[in-house]
Order: structure tokens, then C-alpha cells, then sequence
């Protein structure tokens, strides 16, 4: 009777496991199939909010900043759309990479020379996130709002120390001496270190001449701003950073102005829908994964207080020109 009922708990128990790891691979699978259709789906179009009738455009530029064809296409999609008189561009981004903001700098440009462009500086403009918002014709800031940051940086951890505590040596065969270099796991020799050096000194000319031509400074000015510093928005007026102080009121106000644009056509969203595909692998695994398991609020939470953020910008590689990587947006 005893070895009947152990049996039967035992039956018990493994029905239970077997009901966990079924429903586990049912979530698993869920997930997949959502972000795989996510991802195969891709981008939305540009939002037009009344494609047929006139108006001014608002797009805005938040966040890290990399590397993004389909936000280049966008903006072109933008350029040619004639219901937009003019465009408002909201940033509020500390940077990315140096390749990424100039990619994103470039493709601004190319829509203000078809469509008056205004900038606004929400939060900050800072480091990549300024050579965004050089692309515009006007530039305009709240007065606590950060610019600035010009300069460019490249990191990369040194774990030799580390290694050499532990016992461990690091094997390799390269081309060269300079071939990898820096890799992390050996001291970086002085030639190596040049070569970095020089990296850095040529993206940093291209981004102080950037700034020269665009907001047409030079000598001690031009010294001064671009030490890597920060300015809030009522120094960046004085700096000649920035054009103005103001929010969206005062671009509309300077487009009815200088470029004739109706102050009382309405203002509307143009934006990129964002899939679950847009995502980094860190949001993309978070969102879907608590999205499934009823923890939704949680990952947003986790969202909104810039701790996947501060992750992902320790994700970055290569040249950057970002402003306070470990902090939160």
C-alpha cells in the first residue's frame, strides 16, 4: 500500500515538472515567433498625419545615437513629402558614435536644404548629439538645456593585470604588430597607443572644423567650445552655440520670420513607428520576455529610468562621441 501511494506522488511530481517545462517552451516559443515576425515586419513608415494638408513636420531625435539606414530613408521619404512646409527637429540625445552621428548629420542636412529646419533642444544636444543639431538652419535651447560636449573618445577596458592575477596569458599570432591593437588582454604598447591617438585627433578635426563652418566660429571661441566641455543652453547663446532660447513656439515663430511659413499651420508628428525588431538585443529580450510573462510595467520602468540604456551605451564600440556613457538619459 505504502510503495502504491509512493508511486503515485511520484507520478504526481513529475506531471508537474513536465506541466512547468511544457508551458516554459510554450513562452519560449511565443516569444520567438513575436520577435521574429517583429523583426521580418520591420519599421513604420513615417507617421503623416494628414498627408494632404499642409503643415509643419515634427520629428524628434532621442537617445543614443548609431548608425541607422532606415531612419535615413525616412528622412528622405520627409524631404519629398509636399504637405510638409517646414520641419522641426526635437533632440535630445548625449551621443553615439562619432560614424552614426555623422550619417544622421548628413541625412538632417540633405532635408533642410529642401525644407526649412529648425532645431530644438529638449533635454541636451550633447557631443553626437550636437552634430545633429548643427544640421539645422536654427538652433534653439532651453535655457537649462546641455551642448556642447565637442569632442571625440575611444574607450576600451584593460583586463592584463587582471589576467596575469588570475594566471592566465593570452595567445596570439597577428599579421602585425598594430593588428588588433588595442585588444585588452596585454599592455598597450606605446605605438599602439599613438595609432589611437592619431584616430582620435583626426575625427576630432573633422568635428571642431564642422563646428567652425557651421556656427562660423573661430580663434579663442572656437578654443573654448570645443575643449569637451558642456555649456547649459544660456551659455550656448552667448557661445554662439545656440541661436536662441525657446521651445517649439519660438521655431514656429522664427519659421513664420525668416522663412515665410504660416505660424498657424499645425504641427504634426512624423516618426518611425518602432517594432519590437527596432530594438537592441537588451530591450528586445527585456520587452518580450516580460511582455510574456506579465512583467510589462516592470521592464518599462526599467526603460524609463535609463538602466537598459546605460547598458546598452556600454555596448558602443569604435570612436565616440557621446557625453556621460554610464549615466542614465
Amino acid at each position: 500500500m505504502s510503495l502504491d501511494t509512493d508511486a503515485l506522488v511520484d507520478r504526481r511530481r513529475m506531471r508537474r515538472k513536465l506541466t512547468f517545462w511544457r508551458v516554459l517552451a510554450v513562452l519560449v516559443a511565443v516569444v520567438g515567433i513575436v520577435a521574429v515576425t517583429a523583426a521580418m515586419r520591420g519599421r513604420g513608415e513615417l507617421g503623416l498625419g494628414g498627408v494632404g494638408s499642409a503643415q509643419i513636420a515634427r520629428i524628434g531625435i532621442k537617445g543614443v545615437i548609431r548608425n541607422d539606414q532606415e531612419r535615413v530613408e525616412a528622412l528622405e521619404k520627409l524631404s519629398k513629402a509636399s504637405a510638409a512646409k517646414a520641419v522641426i527637429v526635437h533632440i535630445d540625445s548625449p551621443g553615439g558614435t562619432t560614424a552614426g552621428s555623422e550619417q544622421l548629420h548628413t541625412a538632417l542636412r540633405r532635408l533642410a536644404q529642401k525644407k526649412p529646419t529648425v532645431i530644438v533642444v529638449d533635454g541636451m544636444a550633447a557631443s553626437g548629439g550636437y552634430i545633429a543639431a548643427m544640421a539645422g538652419d536654427h538652433i534653439i535651447a532651453q535655457g537649462n538645456s546641455i551642448v556642447g560636449s565637442i569632442g571625440v573618445l575611444f574607450q576600451y577596458p584593460n583586463v592584463s593585470d587582471l589576467l596575469k592575477t588570475l594566471g592566465v596569458r593570452m595567445e596570439e599570432v597577428k599579421s602585425s604588430p598594430l593588428k588588433a591593437a588595442p585588444n585588452g588582454f596585454e599592455p598597450t604598447s606605446p605605438e599602439a597607443r599613438a595609432a589611437i591617438a592619431a584616430l582620435v585627433a583626426d575625427s576630432y578635426d573633422w568635428f571642431r572644423t564642422m563646428v567652425k563652418e557651421r556656427r562660423g566660429l573661430d580663434g579663442e571661441l572656437l578654443a573654448k567650445v570645443t575643449d569637451g566641455r558642456v555649456f547649459t543652453g544660456r551659455q550656448g547663446v552667448e557661445l554662439k552655440l545656440v541661436d536662441a532660447i525657446g521651445t517649439e513656439e519660438t521655431a514656429v515663430a522664427w519659421l513664420a520670420k525668416e522663412k515665410g511659413i504660416d505660424p498657424k499651420l499645425p504641427v504634426k508628428d512624423w516618426k518611425l513607428d518602432p517594432k519590437l525588431g527596432d530594438l537592441s538585443f537588451l530591450h528586445l529580450g527585456t520587452a518580450a520576455l516580460a511582455e510574456a510573462v506579465g512583467l510589462g510595467p516592470l521592464a518599462r520602468s526599467l526603460v524609463g529610468t535609463g538602466t537598459i540604456q546605460s547598458f546598452e551605451r556600454l555596448s558602443l564600440d569604435g570612436l565616440l562621441a557621446l557625453w556621460h556613457p554610464a549615466a542614465a538619459d
